[in-house]
């Protein structure tokens, strides 16, 4: 990312001008402490120690509060290598403040691709540095948006405090009430989970039906745990969202809701020691209030929540608030709390738009393996050429050119190819460790002639890297996989993680799995790769700072459309909780939806083909596949033009609509044009849209085509029922559409 224009200020107060904590029933004992305003004065910030010296801090949007006074802190597990004695005492108490420092914060800089040409990144800064008995300290540094809060925890090297092992961070976000939630059951190993909307009090009810028990992976910890980002809103209307940023080093975090039955949390759902207790290790420490979620780190093998040497620091844990739901899709704040672009040059990172050798698979009418006469395989010791092939193998010669040759007649990018690389045969066993080598194609697919293919075509294809959850055979291979694709030509790989984490025990958002996720990226980007990740952690804005980090799935995608479906709201909760940290491969653009029309599958995607085109605009991302079948697409030429023309990388992004679960609507500027894309999106209700163009250029006049859903649209009773219309429209003209249960609309404005 090049910076545009720094302006920052340090105004380092006296402590003579440090504020009292305002108090309240709901509060602490507390001493006094600071308070920092955002920039435009509608959030309010205030840290205090209790009379015993542990952290708090309390939140406000507008007078209105947000996050009560909440503890913070961390339990440290006990170190059998430690020179001292003390060695595990906990960083949760005995602490004083030793300065206080706030400060201001202002740039503005250029992603290299995104939903804006430019970001502002302003905020106010307090870090707070404290002292435990003398021995150790740390720093809390809080910096203040107009949109919400982010914080951590920094622990500078020093004597006491070198090596550290920790069994529980301890950050708590005390809500002012029983708000509805957007959730998914906390899970150390998926995301592949259907959103639940609830009160806070109803999560313990929901969870058992809330689990997606038939993920090849499934790693439920408690009955009150959930993932972020949890969207929720209150009942006066504020809508509050709680994540992370800049995860690196350190385990993916969880939340677990103390909901007045916390001492039950073990009993159940395979809780057990890794569940949350009232009094950690016999610790004095009181349970939270009701309504009060506390950190739950993913442990690794060994139940250990993370392994830290000084000087280090945690992610940002982060609470956005706004009484406007568009303010939480236009947030920047996770980006804006990651480092800069750590890459000299990204010029090699470009949007990309794709189809590929996937769908028909997933559905279930082909297979990515290439022959059936063997339970298991040992690479080494097969000589291809002289295995019987199946007849459903995908990844061949001739139906790979067939896609290569869609993808040129329709201006896609990329062709991805899954299946192309022996070892699929007995891939789906997850404990084999050495299951794919990456570089060994199949013998009916000729590397070498489908790239010379693709590139007379002007298209390239994408690699497919799954490593079935073995991460040390896929690191033992990276390198020579990585330079085949630069033989050949590839620029982007699709990794996978499907199954339980090889080495046996770990999980996928341990710290030792997020340090692999982002090797695989640095690694990438040496060979000037972009990386596109499935079933790995759920994004924390790292793509700021490696922007070849194009895209990830770590949620449930299309696939599920193919194993039973998902609701027609899940389109609509998505950009709320998932796409806060990243963007999203979601795979869209289904239009033959009742998939036993051309297969075996009786499952059915519950959207329209209006709908369907709206998701390019409403699932923000700079990798956009055309998921569907060449032949589907064939049959609806007309509506396909949208998935044509529409951008992937934006100049601008407006967001007209917005309601969690309900509606979304979003304008965007075509990067380096004059052009705008709309596209609306709603859930089973259906939903009635008026848009003021207000945003177009005044004096010019835009060629307006319109794909919207037919007055008997439905996403069950008829899903291919849409309509085309065009007219030139201009500034300040008003459109009016009417979304249909499942559907949406798709909208392109051509300049002239």
């Amino acid at each position: 990312m090049r910076i545009k224009s720094i302006i920052y200020t340090l105004l380092l107060l006296p402590l003579l001008a440090v504020a009292s904590c305002s108090s309240s029933n709901n509060s602490p004992n507390q001493l006094s402490g600071k308070s920092v305003k955002s920039p435009n004065g509608n959030i309010e910030l205030t840290f205090a120690l209790t009379d015993n010296g542990r952290p708090t801090y309390e939140m406000s949007y507008k007078g209105k509060a947000v996050v009560l006074p909440s503890h913070l802190g961390l339990i440290l597990a006990k170190d059998k290598h430690a020179s001292r004695g003390d060695a595990e005492t906990d960083l949760m108490e005995h602490f004083t403040i030793k300065s206080q420092e706030t400060s201001t914060f202002d740039e503005t800089w250029e992603p290299v691709w995104g939903e804006t040409k430019t970001i502002r990144n302003h905020y106010n800064e307090l870090a707070v540095t404290l002292e435990q008995d003398t021995a150790r300290t740390i720093v809390i540094r809080f910096r203040v948006y107009d949109d919400g809060i982010g914080f951590r925890y920094e622990f500078p090297q020093q004597k006491d405090l070198n090596y550290f092992l920790i069994q529980e961070e301890m950050t708590e976000f005390a809500m002012a009430g029983n708000h509805t939630a957007w959730w998914l059951p906390g899970d150390y190993d998926t995301q592949e989970q259907e959103t639940q909307q609830t009160k806070l009090s109803e999560i313990r009810g929901r969870m058992k039906e809330a689990v997606n028990w038939g993920n090849s992976s499934v790693a439920v910890f408690s009955e009150t745990g959930v993932q972020t980002s949890l969207q929720m809103k209150s009942s006066d209307g504020l809508y509050i969202n709680i994540h992370e940023a800049a995860c690196a080093d350190y385990a993916t975090m969880h939340l677990e809701l103390v909901d007045g039955k916390t001492k039950a949390l073990t009993t159940q759902l395979g809780g057990g020691s890794n569940a949350y207790t009232p009094n950690p290790k016999g610790s004095s420490y009181p349970l939270p209030k009701p309504y009060t979620f506390v950190s739950h780190l993913t442990p690794d093998a060994t139940g250990l929540k993370g392994a830290m040497q000084t000087p280090c620091a945690t992610p940002w844990r982060t609470v956005m608030v706004s009484d406007d739901a568009r303010d939480m899709l236009s947030s920047n704040l996770i980006l804006n709390l990651n480092e800069p672009c750590a890459l000299d040059d990204t010029s090699w990172i470009h949007p990309t738009k794709y189809c590929g050798v996937w769908w028909e698979m997933i559905v279930g009418r082909g297979s990515w393996h290439y022959t059936n006469d063997f339970p298991s395989i040992h690479l080494d010791q097969i000589d291809w050429t002289k295995v019987q092939p199946n007849t459903t193998h995908k990844a061949n010669n001739e139906n790979v050119k067939r896609y290569i040759d869609f993808a040129a007649k329709n201006g896609l990018d990329e062709v991805l190819v899954e299946g192309w690389n022996v070892g699929w045969e007995d891939w789906a066993n997850m404990w084999k460790r050495d299951v794919f080598d990456f570089v060994t194609p199949y013998p009916d697919f000729d590397i070498k002639m489908l790239n010379d293919y693709a590139h007379s075509k002007g298209v390239k294809l994408l690699m497919h890297h799954e490593t079935s959850s073995s991460t040390q055979n896929y690191e033992r291979h990276m390198e020579k996989a990585f330079q085949l694709m630069n033989q050949y030509g590839y620029d982007a790989v699709k990794t996978g993680y499907v199954g339980d984490i090889i080495p046996r025990g770990d999980h996928h958002y341990s710290q030792s799995m997020n340090n692999h996720y982002l090797y695989v990226v640095k690694e990438a980007a040496k060979h000037h790769i972009m990386v596109n990740a499935h079933e790995a952690t759920r994004p924390t804005g790292l793509c700021r700072t490696y922007p070849n980090l194009v895209g990830n799935e770590s949620a449930r995608g299309t696939e599920y459309e193919a194993f039973g479906g998902s609701r027609p709201d899940h389109t609509c909760i998505l950009p709320f909780t998932r796409l806060q940290g990243g963007p999203m491969d979601y795979t869209p653009g289904i239009f033959v939806t009742k998939l036993s029309e051309w297969s075996q599958n009786d499952s059915w995607a519950r959207i329209t083909i209006a709908g369907s085109l709206a998701l390019y605009l409403t699932m923000y991302s700079p990798l956009q596949m055309a998921a569907d079948l060449p032949e589907n697409y064939e049959k609806f030429d007309d509506a396909f033009q949208f998935i044509r023309d529409v951008a992937c990388d934006w100049d601008e992004s407006i967001y007209l609509e917005a309601e969690p679960a309900d509606y979304i609507t979003v304008a965007r500027k075509a990067k380096g044009t004059n052009n705008w894309f709309i596209g609306g999106k709603c859930d089973e209700n259906g939903h009635k849209s008026t848009i003021t163009l207000d945003f177009l250029d005044n004096g010019r006049q835009y060629e307006c085509t319109i794909y919207a859903d037919a007055k008997d649209a439905h996403y069950e009773k008829n899903p291919q029922a849409y309509t085309i219309s065009k007219k030139m429209v201009k500034k300040g003209d008003v459109l009016k559409l009417k979304e249909a249960p499942g559907g949406g609309f798709a909208i392109s404005l051509m300049a002239k």
